[in-house]
């Protein structure tokens, strides 16, 4: 049995993760579904990654699991879950969190290696990891500093606290709160009307904005450039153009 579920509606996929008695923790078990199912889409634009119910996106990882690791097993335990992450940002479509309900610690990573984060009235997104005794383990440390600062990352991490969908807003953790009533149904409307975009433009554009973090800016501006001059040799521009100078929507 498989612990993701996956919808395909033209060129939208959905991944739900599904493990509600659990309120959808992760796993090894589910982490390698996850990835499974990401390797396997084809001919997908966007990507939505939600939780199974109305409670939580991913509560976190399994604690009793995590109890009983050593620290062999705790080290693997992190390559899976970053693997995942580095997966989910490095895909080959736009990838859209939808956080209906909890996101704290691995579910916040996950919701984090998504291009753009959206969150219900009822969300509430942390990493309680130090509560624990432990440290984000699946990229936390480095993107929840991208995402929203070093202090507010500071913050989070060393206090253990989670905010709710309004907050995170506030501190630019998510880029729009939503009500709770037809999340996912206006998620995939959001998500439609990119997967209509051109592909190339808007892979581009998820390879220079994620890089831009990372590359020093004489870097950034030439591959900026490149990437420019490069999707004219893809027809998207063409059609693109054409189409507004002939007041039609494009066909990409």
């Amino acid at each position: 049995m498989s612990f993701i579920k996956v919808i395909k509606n033209d060129r939208v996929a959905t991944l739900t993760i599904s493990r509600p008695d659990a309120l959808n923790a992760l796993n090894a078990e589910v982490l390698l579904d996850l990835q499974k199912a990401i390797l396997e889409l084809e001919t997908v634009h966007v990507v939505v990654l939600t939780g199974e119910g109305v409670k939580s996106f991913v509560a976190g990882a399994d604690i009793k699991k995590m109890s009983e690791m050593s620290p062999l097993q705790a080290r693997a335990f992190a390559e899976l879950g970053q693997g995942v992450i580095q997966l989910l940002e490095q895909s080959p479509f736009i990838t859209i969190a939808a956080v209906n309900g909890f996101a704290l610690g691995g579910g916040l990573e996950l919701a984090m290696a998504c291009d753009l984060i959206y969150a219900s009235k009822n969300a509430r997104l942390g990493a309680p990891e130090t509560n624990l005794g432990i440290i984000p383990g699946f990229g936390g440390t480095v993107n929840l500093v991208t995402r929203a600062g070093f202090h507010r990352a500071m913050d989070l991490i060393l206090t253990g606290r989670s905010v709710t969908a309004d907050e995170a807003l506030q501190m630019g953790l998510v880029l729009e709160v939503l009500e709770s009533e037809g999340f996912l149904a206006k998620i995939e409307e959001k998500a439609q009307a990119l997967a209509h975009k051109g592909i190339h433009s808007l892979l581009a554009v998820k390879r220079l904005v994620r890089g831009a973090a990372q590359w020093d800016k004489e870097r950034a501006l030439l591959v900026e450039r490149e990437s420019f001059a490069t999707l004219f040799a893809t027809g998207e521009p063409k059609e693109g153009m054409t189409a507004f100078l002939e007041k039609r929507a494009a066909k990409f």
